[in-house]
């Protein structure tokens, strides 16, 4: 069962670290990791998905909990989250049918054209894990020259 951790913490040198390798030890495969500034600019927000299906969620939480620079965990729960990703994909396009297939997915999609030239083309996407998944998927056959993810992140819905 795939689990996503909101972790707030004190941004400080070491603490991306300190909590990966909490993971680490406890036998966890971090699946996603974006760490980027809060809210408050002395904390950053690791957004983390984790496969939790070998071992209990609730060990790996108490022991993030008493790591010094953490400050709030929060298991969010898959109904009541908005995640999403963004990718950058570099497909081959100097096939004019090829081409052509790629505007039209990237339409279907709701993905935009960043850069193109004769060669290749570039698309921009942010849109759900899954939907992302089924993008490339469908964009395998046309030539992925490059793909670029950021990884989830996420927030509760509501007030939180």
């Amino acid at each position: 069962m795939k689990h996503t951790l909101s972790v707030l913490v004190e941004n400080k040198p070491g603490v991306l670290t300190r909590v990966a390798g909490l993971f680490a030890r406890r036998g966890f495969n971090i699946e996603s990791l974006v760490v980027g500034q809060s809210e408050n600019p002395n904390m950053s927000r690791m957004t983390i998905t984790i496969d939790a299906a070998e071992h209990p969620i609730d060990q790996v939480t108490k022991q993030l909990h008493k790591l010094i620079n953490v400050v709030k965990i929060r298991d969010l729960d898959p109904e009541s989250m908005v995640a999403r990703e963004l990718a950058l994909v570099r497909l081959s396009a100097e096939d004019a049918t090829k081409r052509a297939e790629a505007m039209q997915l990237a339409e279907l999609f709701k993905a935009q054209v960043v850069d193109v030239d004769r060669k290749s083309l570039v698309l921009e996407i942010t849109t759900t894990p899954d939907q992302l998944a089924s993008f490339t998927k469908l964009l395998q056959p046309l030539g992925i020259v490059e793909l670029v993810r950021t990884g989830t992140v996420a927030i509760g819905r509501g007030r939180g």
